[in-house]
């Protein structure tokens, strides 16, 4: 694959109560990722700038939330998420600092 597109593919990590619970339980990574992204460029994508090796990818939809915006009614864009699972003893460090 090329390498700007897999640069491109994950846009940001996903740090939310949920994805800090599924990767202390089950060794996961949320990423949110472009829309017409799939499997196989996600894992490559993880592979080439954390460094690890990827057990399984799992792709999620989400759908837009319908709102009010200015009392008129509106819908946010529909996103894309990936959970990433790795290799048992291996880890992402967002943060860049040592770990304890």
């Amino acid at each position: 694959m090329n390498k700007d597109r897999l640069y491109k593919v994950l846009l940001t990590p996903r740090v939310t109560e949920k994805s800090t619970r599924v990767g202390e339980t089950g060794n996961q990574y949320v990423f949110r990722v472009v829309k017409d992204a799939n499997k196989a460029e996600v894992r490559d994508a993880v592979e080439m700038l954390f460094e690890v090796s990827v057990e399984s990818v799992r792709i999620v939809n989400v759908k837009g939330k319908t709102k009010s915006f200015r009392m008129r009614p509106g819908k946010r864009s529909d996103w894309k998420k990936a959970y990433v699972r790795v290799q048992e003893g291996q880890v992402i460090d967002f943060l860049g600092g040592e770990s304890a």
